[in-house]
């Protein structure tokens, strides 16, 4: 088996380490003996995302959002509105989360069109929402517990066509408002968690891993993995993150 990654901008949407995310998604692969394929897709760079298993879109700020804006309205947005609809297992962090709704109004009014792939909209503001949290996250068969690290001043608000991601324990996820963090659609996994957050969530990076593999080759049952380092960072978090 091979899982086929493609990294969409990573010339500008790669802020706090979300690089690393890629990185842990190989080297579970390996640890596997599964075969792995990376392809960056920068600005202006044409690539065939229906060749790919698995989409990742990092972080990035209001600047870098502006900048595929043209690109996106002419070719790119309907590509990834296609992968999406194929049933490709896409991860968005932060910037890259954002750039899949339907608007972003930065902090001094400026109204940008995005994709408009998944039903939310995200508002700029002054202040930013920063720090460790954690989120539960309620769609396997035991809840499970996502540390990671937020610094946004996007408030995202969730439409009708779309779920959460998890419900916020501890920090701000979505808006600090509503309790609900990142978003949830077909294999679409939108999160406000820099970090990165797959190595401290190595339940959820299998869980990609196996979605990326599965609309390929059918139903895959990944071998275990030894986790005692990554679900002791899990926990040192949880811990800490629960005393507060």
């Amino acid at each position: 088996m091979e899982l086929k990654i493609c990294h969409l901008y990573p010339d500008l949407l790669n802020l706090y380490g979300d690089w690393g995310n890629i990185v842990v998604l190989a080297q579970r692969c390996m640890r596997r003996g599964i075969a792995v394929s990376l392809q960056g897709a920068p600005l202006g760079e044409q690539v065939n995302l229906a060749e790919y298993d698995l989409l990742f879109i990092g972080g990035g700020q209001d600047r870098e959002l502006e900048a595929l804006l043209d690109e996106v309205k002419s070719w790119r947005g309907a590509e990834i509105k296609a992968a999406i609809a194929d049933g490709k297992t896409m991860l968005a962090i932060c910037g890259g989360y954002q750039l899949l709704g339907h608007s972003y109004k930065t902090a001094d009014g400026k109204e940008m069109d995005l994709v408009g792939a998944l039903d939310f909209t995200s508002v700029g503001a002054k202040e930013r929402l920063v720090g460790d949290y954690m989120f539960q996250w309620d769609e396997l068969s035991a809840p499970v517990q996502i540390v990671g690290f937020e610094n946004h001043s996007a408030r995202t608000y969730l439409g009708s066509g779309v779920r959460p991601f998890g419900t916020v324990l501890r920090g701000h996820g979505n808006n600090g408002e509503d309790g609900t963090e990142g978003v949830r659609y077909r294999n679409v996994f939108g999160t406000y968690a820099h970090g990165p957050v797959l190595p401290k969530n190595p339940v959820l990076a299998d869980h990609l891993i196996r979605l990326g593999l599965e609309q390929r080759y059918g139903s895959v049952t990944l071998e275990p993995l030894d986790d005692t380092l990554e679900l002791r960072a899990n926990q040192f978090l949880v811990e800490r993150l629960s005393q507060k």
